[in-house]
């Protein structure tokens, strides 16, 4: 099984602390418009201070969910498939047949590009979750990634993926 790029961490990282700071802003702010009203309140001196420590706890959970999601986060090119495990609450062992594959692609987000990053995302025939994409790949390793799943999935055509 094949791990992620030790790099993805400081993605997921930063992300966590920048979704953290949009939601605690929005719960903070939320309680500072409750104490500017004029509706009777009586726990409207621990309103502000509750709302900042629950936002403070939320940031601290994303930031140990993020770094937890690489130490799981797997994939293996398999004879006859692609499996990809992960999952840090919920784990999520997902298998893709090799005569399913669609099409593949590598995509570098603005973020992923300032750490050297890349990540492949499978398209799968089927309506239900139809893509799944392998994250924190350098782009190197995103390309033979991708040449070796266009080559899978040419070689694996004539067979029946059932």
């Amino acid at each position: 099984m094949e791990r992620l790029t030790p790099r993805v961490r400081v993605v997921w990282l930063i992300l966590a602390v920048a979704r953290a700071a949009i939601l605690g802003g929005l719960i903070v702010g939320g309680a500072l418009a409750l104490t500017r009203t004029e509706l009777p309140n009586p726990a409207q001196g621990t309103l502000v201070p509750a709302a900042i420590g629950l936002a403070v706890a939320l940031a601290v959970l994303r930031v140990i969910v993020a770094w937890r999601r690489y130490g799981i986060w797997r994939f293996d090119l398999r004879d006859d498939d692609l499996y990809i495990k992960r999952g840090v609450f919920t784990r999520i062992q997902t298998v893709v047949p090799y005569v399913r594959v669609q099409h593949v692609d590598s995509r570098r987000s603005p973020l992923e590009r300032t750490v050297g990053l890349s990540t492949v995302v499978v398209y799968t025939a089927g309506s239900r979750s139809s893509d799944v994409a392998i994250p924190g790949l350098t782009p190197t390793r995103a390309e033979d990634l991708q040449e070796s799943l266009r080559r899978l999935a040419i070689e694996s055509a004539g067979e029946d993926a059932v």
